[in-house]
């Protein structure tokens, strides 16, 4: 099976760096940024000059871009190319509605469609250690388990398309407030003497342990925000959320609260950094 894949930004990059070193046939790609492509090929991948090209080549076409206009724009492209041959698996982080939206134009070619959103951040996509969360059809799931695998460690499929993402917006969502609450109770912490990797230790000890925190302590404690997960993707996703709560009448005070931070990261030029640089705001906030 011939791979094409298209977008290789901060997670994109380090995904198709695995399927190239693990898939035992060729793997195409793309992106706008012509170094990114380089550093692939470097890496054993083919070089194609546009997202038709690789959508030509390719059985399996991978997409993983920003935001929605993008998968939007990336299948509108490559539509005219799709057959019954091809399966396209979006592994980016969009609207829901988006998502079904475009799968259904790509399975009236006959192309099989499938999203397939990541959780966990850069270090992980490294390793293969993503959890994936899949929709579409359990068909289609077990054709491309497979390459997943090459990427991930944690995969499971959730239902029809869209449902991947619905998953992948719940997910973030609830980081996001575990992660407000760590940046809360951390700033009290400190405003009384304890200091970060003293609060995390702590913590540790009882029902407030969480993966944010082990995760992301060094990183608070020395205000190193290199970017693995970006404010800007963050703030993105929480909004799809709140979208996606409103069109069902579904309250979720506690996401209005981390929107509020993030917007205001946004403002304050933030969403470059890493998402854990949202303290800042909270630090920021004191009275």
């Amino acid at each position: 099976m011939k791979i094409g894949f298209i977008g290789l930004g901060i997670m994109g990059e380090a995904m198709c760096s695995n399927i190239v070193a693990k898939h035992d046939d060729a793997v195409y790609v793309y992106d706008r940024v012509e170094e990114k492509v380089k550093l692939l090929e470097s890496k054993g991948a083919v070089a194609c000059k546009d997202n038709v090209e690789v959508a030509e080549k390719a059985d399996l076409i991978i997409t993983m871009v920003p935001k929605s206009e993008h998968v939007r724009s990336v299948y509108d492209e490559i539509m005219p190319v799709l057959d019954e041959t091809k399966i396209c698996v979006d592994m980016s982080t969009i609207d829901p509605a988006v998502s079904v939206e475009v799968s259904e134009k790509v399975k009236a070619r006959g192309a099989e469609f499938l999203d397939a959103p990541v959780v966990k951040s850069r270090p992980a996509a490294e390793a293969g250690k993503l959890g994936i969360y899949v929709g579409g059809s359990e068909e289609g799931y077990q054709k491309i388990l497979p390459v997943l695998s090459y990427m991930g460690e944690n995969i499971i499929r959730l239902g029809d398309n869209g449902k991947g993402l619905v998953m992948k917006i719940c997910h973030n969502a609830l980081v996001s407030q575990i992660q407000n609450g760590v940046n809360e109770t951390s700033v009290l912490a400190k405003a009384n003497g304890i200091d970060i990797m003293t609060y995390a230790e702590a913590i540790s000890y009882g029902g407030g342990q969480n993966f944010y925190l082990d995760s992301k302590k060094k990183v608070i404690e020395a205000e190193d925000y290199t970017t693995a997960f970006s404010i800007a993707n963050m703030h993105k996703d929480i909004h799809i959320c709140l979208d996606l709560a409103s069109s069902l009448g579904i309250m979720m005070p506690g996401e209005v609260n981390a929107a509020r931070v993030y917007d205001r990261a946004m403002e304050e030029g933030l969403g470059g950094k890493d998402f854990s640089a949202s303290i800042e705001i909270v630090k920021g906030e004191r009275r």
